[in-house]
């Protein structure tokens, strides 16, 4: 197996696992109801707390997974594996900890500047 096919296959499980959790997420982001006779006051603070807090989980989620769909892509299209930026290739260990990472270390640096 390549290391391209498993560079692949991770990115494949780890789309899975995010859209596996999909309908949790889902769930969690449902209105929180006002009718203060049925939840008291701190309950539904907590429950829009918890609320909020599920909607950026599910927008994290929604990036990483258009990070992993745009790296299996570069898969297919044979540019996994170099930067999107540069153009040089990406060093194997960032991939290994990051299979959809789309930069190199320099570039990457640099944009966080």
């Amino acid at each position: 197996m390549s290391d391209i096919d498993q560079y692949r296959s991770r990115l494949l499980a780890a789309r899975e696992a995010i859209l596996g959790l999909a309908d949790t997420r889902k769930a969690s982001t449902a209105t929180v109801a006002l009718d203060q006779s049925s939840v008291g006051r701190l309950s539904r603070m907590d429950a829009l707390q918890q609320q909020a807090m599920a909607v950026d989980n599910r927008q994290r989620a929604e990036r990483e997974l258009r990070r992993i769909e745009a790296a299996l892509h570069r898969c297919d299209d044979g540019s996994y594996g170099y930067c999107v930026s540069c153009d040089e290739p990406i060093d194997p260990r960032r991939l290994e900890l990051d299979p959809a990472a789309p930069l190199c270390i320099e570039c990457a640096s640099e944009r966080d500047r």
